[in-house]
């Protein structure tokens, strides 16, 4: 089997927080960007959750993480579109990525999260006969674009200065580091066309085969043929990935219980949608690098996001994101951009 050499290593956190008391928790996530950073990681990003424990507004955690890192790629994944206003997300992100330098990827799904909730209070009527579906995305890329509001002869005159009606800040460049959450063949070819760069994780979508592996190959093949040859677009997958090499007993046996939990639902299709995930990779540094080194998918992209747990603490993070970095990805061809600062005291 031909490889991939791995070109960037990312990781993606739950961002956690208590209901009680939320700021230990964001400060927490915030340190842990800063840590992937010193550590030599080429991108951090966020879930985007709604009504959760977790961050709802990608652009505010972002440009806080901004002004904490100074090189690392700044991403989330993914945001639901359906609850966005395209003009005003637009504006924020790129405010967000303005103030970062440039460091913005910005994943989007099509998902509608929570919608008998979050439906009437988010569009204030008859949200159902809204397109909250690709045309959405597409409007917001369109204003990343920058295009001009009105007709050739449209102005805004305000207090000094007088120009054409578009996005501001406009943020050159964040139109083109745009990805979206792809899960099924459709959404693949959406993105290819459109031409986003595409995010696929440890979740896709059963429709031509019960076989995760299988059906994920189907994903990127799906894409990569509905490519026009011309754009230069970015593919990234998704791991779930726990070594256990600097971890204590206690922590170890965690670990395994953890993933012994979630290992049903590997074994075959889930719902009607018929929703497939990729098994947990828990083990020793050796152990999961033999799987990642023998998974075909992994194989045929140059980006692997490592997808950390929702359940586990900051620390935890930490001894995942230094054993990743220090125990597999070198050996699946990975070098830090630039030499990585010692393992933080705790």
């Amino acid at each position: 089997m031909t490889r991939t050499p791995l070109a960037a290593l990312s990781f993606l956190t739950p961002g956690s927080f208590a209901d009680e008391d939320p700021a230990p928790g964001l400060e927490d996530t915030l340190h842990l960007f800063e840590y992937g950073e010193r550590l030599g990681f080429d991108g951090a990003w966020i879930r985007r959750r709604h009504l959760e424990h977790g961050v709802g507004s990608a652009a505010v955690f972002l440009a806080a993480a901004g002004q904490r890192t100074r090189r690392v790629e700044l991403g989330c994944a993914v945001i639901p579109i359906g609850w966005e206003t395209p003009f005003r997300l637009a504006e924020d992100l790129s405010l967000a990525d303005v103030l970062s330098g440039g460091r913005l990827q910005v994943g989007f799904s099509t998902g509608t999260p929570h919608a008998e909730l979050l439906g009437d209070l988010v569009h204030d009527g008859d949200w159902r006969s809204l397109d909250l579906s690709y045309g959405r995305v597409a409007r917001v890329v369109g204003h990343l674009r920058g295009e001009y509001l009105g007709g050739r002869d449209t102005v805004i005159r305000s207090p000094g200065s007088t120009q054409r009606p578009r996005l501001q800040p406009y943020a050159a460049g964040l139109v083109d580091r745009v990805w979206y959450g792809g899960g099924s063949l459709r959404s693949a070819r959406w993105a290819a066309r459109t031409g986003l760069h595409l995010l696929t994780g440890n979740v896709v979508s059963g429709e031509r085969s019960d076989d995760f592996t299988t059906a994920q190959l189907g994903l990127l093949s799906a894409y990569e043929e509905a490519l026009d040859g011309t754009t230069r677009t970015r593919t990234a997958v998704g791991r779930v990935v726990v070594p256990l090499d600097t971890a204590d007993a206690a922590t170890r046996a965690r670990y395994r219980a953890w993933a012994a939990g979630r290992h049903r639902r590997t074994l075959a299709p889930q719902g009607p949608a018929r929703t497939l995930f990729a098994p947990d990779l828990v083990g020793t540094a050796g152990e999961i690098l033999e799987r990642l080194a023998a998974d075909p998918v992994v194989a045929r992209v140059a980006e692997l996001r490592i997808e950390l747990p929702y359940e586990f603490r900051r620390e935890e993070y930490e001894q995942i994101l230094y054993d990743v970095r220090h125990l597999i990805a070198p050996g699946l061809g990975w070098r830090p951009t630039e030499p990585p600062a010692l393992r933080a005291v705790r």
